[in-house]
């Protein structure tokens, strides 16, 4: 009888870790991610300061060092053409019974994450896949933003170029006007500004924009409204740019 894949979800940040648990995540995922010893994760790094952070909680199924962990992050141009085997492989430990934890960089595993690929294969093979409960920073944020929950869209990554990106958000704020519907999209950290500052250049003034960084931390930052205010709170606070320079945030329209 084959495995069953777990898809555990991981801290949206990795400081303080061990106090950020009991906060975020139930204790069926804490207990379902102590009793494994196979993994396909996103960063061996980050999984296996997750699962330390999880041994102050639970003990372990084993050491660490005798877990057996495989990393995934996403199919390369390297890899075309033999994606279904490189997955199977990764699988193996499914087939000959044993469970798996599959674990994304931060939040859930699927979800704005290549893990979706693992996810897909699996249901292939004929092998159960059963999700527990963490935190998505994507709903974490819709939730904090006053936006349409009922109708809501989510777009990854926009262009970087200037122009593109300028055009991107103009189609964005186009089709939330005509369907009434929020629209979300993440950033590399480092370039937080650079998407900010196109936001105010590119949107009209009267859409309601949202940044939610640090989401479920300490330091967590949630700012929803117009355009043109944000314009007027930059120019009074002109230090609120670099404030959320480096920090992980989700970037929400209404039209």
């Amino acid at each position: 009888m084959a495995g069953i894949l777990y898809l555990i979800p991981n801290t949206l940040g990795d400081e303080h870790r061990e106090e950020q648990l009991s906060r975020v995540l139930p204790i069926d995922t804490i207990e379902r991610a102590a009793q494994l010893r196979h993994w396909i994760v996103e960063n061996a790094k980050t999984a296996r300061s997750f699962l330390k952070a999880i041994s102050t909680q639970r003990p372990l199924a084993c050491a660490m060092q005798e877990m057996i962990m495989a990393e995934w992050r996403g199919p390369g141009k390297e890899q075309a053409g033999k994606e279904a085997v490189d997955l199977k492989k990764l699988l193996q430990p499914l087939l000959d019974g044993h469970d798996m934890g599959l674990m994304s960089e931060a939040g859930l595993p699927a979800i704005a994450d290549p893990g979706s690929d693992i996810v897909n294969m699996a249901h292939r093979l004929g092998i159960t896949v059963r999700a527990m409960v963490g935190p998505s920073s994507l709903l974490l944020a819709l939730m904090s933003s006053g936006m349409n929950g009922q109708s809501f869209a989510f777009h990854g990554y926009l262009p970087v170029n200037a122009h593109e990106k300028a055009n991107a958000l103009k189609q964005l704020e186009q089709e939330s006007k005509k369907k009434r519907q929020t629209q979300l999209w993440i950033e590399t950290p480092y370039r937080n500004s650079a998407m900010i500052e196109s936001m105010l250049q590119s949107l009209q003034g009267q859409t309601q924009v949202c940044v939610a960084a640090d989401l479920s931390l300490p330091s967590e930052w949630v700012r929803s409204q117009t355009v043109s205010a944000w314009q007027a709170n930059i120019k009074k606070e002109p230090g609120l740019l670099q404030a959320l320079h480096q920090r992980p945030a989700v970037f929400l329209l209404l039209a």
